[in-house]
């Protein structure tokens, strides 16, 4: 599949670029829509996506980067290059994260209320996003015999982002339905947070292109670190909430 989507004065842009670029608005509009419902302003959630969205994807190459060192170190120069190919959506959330928690503390924002309402276009997006995978023929699993298999070079194999798309949409229209039934701040993005870490620490064992530390995959190493995370946050934030009530 031509991984071009078009070309302007002479640059390529790749359906990768478009697809992610498409889903980071999406995600913003829908941050929009529901900061309308509970009361955050417009410039503070724009604000925030002018800080966040550059930060995740700087997070992203890092996190990619730190674990190729082996190679980057000796091509230095292509540290920066992001046509290139090579970004973790679990570095861009750490990054688009930190930027939120920075951000809202400057601003004296409640942090989780903040979350809940920017997180919850981004499995969305990721579910958009992933499609992006597909046409650069990467991100998938190894051989099958189930009949849904893609071809790449020859061999049928599982495609594991179409795995994640699917749990990824799934994860957004759950959140997306249970938003005004959440009992605390902070729940609709943990719920977030869990339910993703769940579906990618199985989807990836079954990835041949997973970034390794040692002999763990490292999004599952990380996808168990956030589940247990999230779910120490949730009995704090479930336990304040009743105190408060």
């Amino acid at each position: 599949m031509n991984r071009v989507a078009f070309t302007i004065f002479g640059l390529d842009i790749m359906w990768y670029g478009v697809l992610m670029a498409s889903a980071m608005i999406l995600c913003v509009l829908l941050a929009l829509k529901e900061g309308k419902r509970v009361n955050i302003s417009e410039d503070d959630i724009l604000n925030l996506a002018i800080v966040s969205i550059p930060c995740g994807l700087i997070g992203a190459r890092l996190y990619y980067v730190i674990f190729n060192w082996s190679w980057y170190s000796k091509h230095l120069s292509e540290i920066l290059n992001f046509r290139g190919g090579g970004m973790a959506i679990h570095g861009a959330l750490i990054g688009g994260i930190l930027a939120g928690f920075i951000y809202t503390k400057i601003k004296k924002i409640n942090f989780f209320k903040m979350a809940d309402t920017v997180m919850i276009g981004i499995p969305l997006g990721q579910a958009i996003g992933r499609w992006g995978n597909y046409i650069n023929g990467e991100a998938h699993g190894g051989p099958t015999s189930l009949p849904w298999g893609i071809m790449v070079n020859g061999v049928k194999v599982h495609p594991t982002f179409l795995y994640e798309s699917i749990w990824d949409l799934a994860i957004f229209i759950f959140i997306w339905s249970f938003r005004k039934k959440k009992k605390y701040e902070g729940q609709l993005a943990i719920y977030y947070l869990i339910l993703y870490s769940l579906g990618r620490f199985f989807i990836e064992g079954l990835r041949t292109d997973s970034l390794m530390i040692g002999p763990l995959r490292m999004a599952q190493v990380i996808s168990l670190i956030t589940i247990i995370v999230c779910l120490i946050l949730h009995k704090i934030l479930s336990k304040r909430n009743k105190e408060a009530n």
